[in-house]
């Protein structure tokens, strides 16, 4: 079994997004079959010794902010605008080379670059390279620009046509739904695999410990009360005005709606929204972004920030209601820590996560009487919801485990390559790109 080193790029590796995180796993996983990772982005909190910081290729950056500006939202483009892109395609084609050459490349692992168009001289700089060299690549997609209502209206389809994502031949497809590969194979007459999102299911959640273990009392909980946390970004599509509706019903006063993360760069109009409704209804909901962060640390005068899974050991249940996922991560995590979850039946959810038989709490975009009597349930029957969370558990294990990421991965090289390069091996070291948490 030969080593390889695989080149991870994307507009950014940091934080604790979906396409971070995801790039995490699969770079453990390769790292314990002794495939070494690389990174390549515009922001990066990787090991500077395995990475290549440009920063022209986050999609953040000011030249790329206005290109993205003037692209979207209308039908027609200036020939100027057209030459920026290919201008900063050029260079960051350059850089590309630049990147395979140092670091000795075999494999390519685009991170979401090549669907969504954030950045679009980026997804062009690589489809070029792909074109001019026939690299080995395996392109991981998590969204698409169709489905996206704010690039639906743009001057750049030839762009999107050509490189979001390209039909090259050395490039092996990823999605993550199945809704996401049937849409791939109709608009582009692209196969691919189908790779759901994963936790280590092999290896126990972390749980109550000597940093995280006073997180309700930081955050004004006393230990009578009921933590019902809400672990994601406000934004509408989270639908987390069912989380508060479902507590105004419940009128359980020791019920507290913990939401973990802040509005990030989508505005305030909803959070304002979401508070305003939580006074008309009662509820005690609570904003502690400003004491969870992408890691947990501790500063001099004993103040702290705790990462997103010290939370989830604290919480007696969890509240998913989104209207759309592209898959659910906060979903697997729920299963993974083995708390009870409501779940507002989204498209993935039904097509991919449901038929398996995980065990709920679900609601179809309302809340309904019997939903609040099961809630009752969960809470105040501890056998009854143990039962549930260790079922979720064991689906989860079989079906959303490193296990299945490794057989996926071994299935990909193996195109690729034409070797079984992911055997188990009993040798492999700790990896330096751990998982975030």
């Amino acid at each position: 079994m030969s080593q390889r080193n695989i080149g991870f790029i994307s507009t950014r590796f940091a934080g604790t997004d979906g396409v971070s995180l995801e790039s995490s796993k699969w770079a453990q996983v390769l790292w314990d079959h002794r495939h070494v990772s690389y990174w390549y982005a515009g922001k990066l909190d990787r090991d500077e010794g395995t990475s290549m910081m440009v920063p022209e290729a986050y999609f953040g950056h000011p030249d790329v902010e206005a290109i993205t500006r003037q692209g979207f939202g209308a039908l027609k483009r200036s020939r100027a605008l057209t030459e920026q892109v290919y201008q900063l395609a050029s260079h960051l084609k350059d850089t590309l080379y630049e990147f395979v050459k140092n670091y000795e490349i075999d494999i390519l692992c685009i991170q979401n670059a090549l669907c969504i168009p954030m950045h679009i001289p980026l997804g062009v700089a690589i489809t070029h390279f792909i074109a001019e060299t026939e690299f080995p690549v395996i392109a991981h997609h998590h969204d698409f620009y169709w489905e996206r209502d704010r690039f639906k209206v743009n001057a750049v389809s030839d762009f999107l046509e050509m490189a979001f994502p390209p039909r090259l031949p050395t490039i092996e497809h990823v999605t993550i739904n199945s809704a996401a590969q049937v849409d791939l194979a109709h608009r582009k007459g692209v196969s691919s695999i189908l790779v759901p999102n994963v936790l280590d299911f092999e290896t126990p959640a972390p749980g109550i410990d000597e940093f995280n273990y006073d997180f309700r009392e930081r955050i004004g909980l006393s230990a009578d009360d009921i933590l019902v946390l809400q672990p994601t970004r406000v934004v509408p599509r989270k639908g987390i005005e069912h989380a508060i509706a479902l507590l105004g019903q419940l009128k359980d006063p020791r019920m507290k709606l913990i939401v973990t993360h802040a509005s990030g760069d989508e505005g305030h109009e909803y959070q304002h929204a979401l508070i305003e409704l939580a006074e008309h209804h009662g509820v005690d909901m609570r904003f502690v972004d400003h004491l969870v962060g992408d890691e947990r640390y501790e500063y001099q005068d004993g103040s702290k920030t705790y990462s997103l899974w010290d939370t989830y050991p604290h919480a007696d249940l969890v509240t998913y209601p989104s209207l759309y996922e592209g898959f659910g991560n906060a979903l697997l995590e729920a299963f993974y820590f083995r708390k009870p979850v409501l779940v507002n039946r989204y498209s993935i959810y039904q097509t991919d996560i449901e038929p398996k038989g995980f065990k709920v709490l679900s609601m179809n975009g309302y809340l309904t009487r019997n939903l609040h009597e099961h809630v009752r349930h969960v809470i105040d029957d501890a056998e009854y919801r143990s039962e549930m969370v260790n079922h979720n558990y064991e689906l989860a294990t079989r079906f959303f485990s490193y296990s299945v990421l490794r057989r996926k991965l071994r299935a990909i090289i193996y195109n690729l390559t034409g070797q079984d390069e992911l055997r188990p091996t009993s040798e492999a070291g700790s990896s330096p790109i751990a998982p975030t948490a």
